[in-house]
């Protein structure tokens, strides 16, 4: 073998486990990874099915359902156009109020319910994650268009 060659070679070999440790990193970071969704998104179709996501908005009035088992809560979050049913089984944060703003992580199943793994309340008046609120912002431009017509 030349120089040139084992030179060549080194860097197709380099190249190789370069390109091995990046498959890796991102095969062992796609499950971690959790997109935002609002639940007019989700109504339309665009989150994963089956897969693990985040979705945010208001809890709406009325909807917390308690089960007897203390655990189980039922509600609906809502981005003030579409509506999504959710349940949680699990301790919910201490700011968990209806029409207050949450972020709920975990699947939608089949049965168009979606399953939360966890459940963040908005620790700060002022706060709110910015997908959420700019989902909020449009949705109420929405609202406030249609019923001026």
């Amino acid at each position: 073998m030349t120089k040139r060659q084992k030179r060549l070679a080194f860097i197709v070999g380099g190249l190789a486990l370069v390109g091995a440790a990046v498959g890796l990193v991102l095969f062992a970071l796609k499950d971690n990874v959790s997109l935002y969704f609002t639940p007019t998104q989700v109504f339309n179709k665009e989150a994963p099915q089956g897969r693990s996501f985040r979705i945010g908005g208001l809890v709406e009035e009325g909807s917390v359902k308690r089960e007897g088992d203390g655990l189980t809560v039922h509600f609906v979050v809502t981005d003030r156009v579409g509506t999504m049913p959710v349940v949680y089984k699990g301790i919910l944060p201490d700011l968990f109020k209806e029409g207050k703003g949450i972020v709920a992580q975990g699947k939608l199943e089949a049965d168009g319910v979606f399953h939360a793994e966890e459940v963040l309340a908005k620790h700060d008046e002022n706060y709110m994650p910015p997908e959420a609120k700019d989902a909020l912002d449009k949705a109420q431009k929405t609202q406030e268009k249609e019923s001026a017509k």
